[in-house]
């Protein structure tokens, strides 16, 4: 899922909240929705935050409503991320590209029977996640250990827009495309070491 646009409801409410790593945050009550949260007061409905918002779609919200009389909500809290199945659709891969990379080695530690990844971890490009239009290169052969850990880096860049820098791995360069900032559509995963590692050591030659 994108970053929220900044300026929006679900924007500074996760300002304000602070979630942590695992999309946890602590209880915001009404009374701190003054000054630059002001637009976050609501009546009864909490409609920016509600089951169908955006914010909704990314964080799992609860709210409390055992502080005032009434029906209304006095708190509301993040209460971790919602699961990938929830919020980016069909993650089915075509039998022939699965037969194909469950044939190879993990692109990253060279062992066998490896899982299939798909290359764009936002999984946000639509003829990606259609089994009629995916095509052999959308996807690479990833261990398991290999793959948990590009899981945890994707889910990172989704909730922060900031994507892996490889120079945490020992790398000269932190991308062989692009900058830090996750652009938000479907290329914006290229020239990530985690979208192709076997691309993206082929551009550590050409830095020789």
């Amino acid at each position: 899922m994108k970053p929220f646009k900044e300026g929006t409801k679900p924007y500074l409410f996760e300002q304000l909240a602070q979630p942590d790593e695992n999309g946890v945050s602590r209880w915001v009550s009404k009374s701190e929705f003054v000054g630059e949260y002001a637009e976050l007061m609501f009546q009864n409905g909490a409609s920016w935050c509600r089951k169908e918002s955006s914010i909704a779609k990314k964080y799992i919200v609860k709210f409390d409503k055992s502080i005032t009389p009434g029906n209304g909500v006095d708190r509301i809290k993040l209460d971790g991320f919602r699961g990938e199945e929830e919020w980016i659709g069909s993650q089915a891969i075509r039998a022939d590209i699965k037969n194909h990379y469950r044939q190879k080695r993990c692109v990253v530690l060279g062992t066998s029977n490896p899982e299939v990844d798909h290359k764009n971890g936002w999984k946000n490009d639509a003829e990606v996640m259609n089994t009629s239009s995916q095509k052999m290169e959308d996807f690479q052969p990833l261990s398991k250990a290999a793959n948990d850990a590009k899981r945890q880096f994707c889910k990172e860049c989704r909730r922060t827009g900031i994507r892996y820098n490889a120079k945490k791995l020992g790398y000269p360069i932190s991308y062989y495309y692009g900058d830090s900032q996750h652009r938000g559509d479907e290329t914006g995963c290229v020239g990530c070491f985690w979208y192709d590692p076997i691309e993206f050591r082929k551009h550590l030659k050409k830095k020789d």
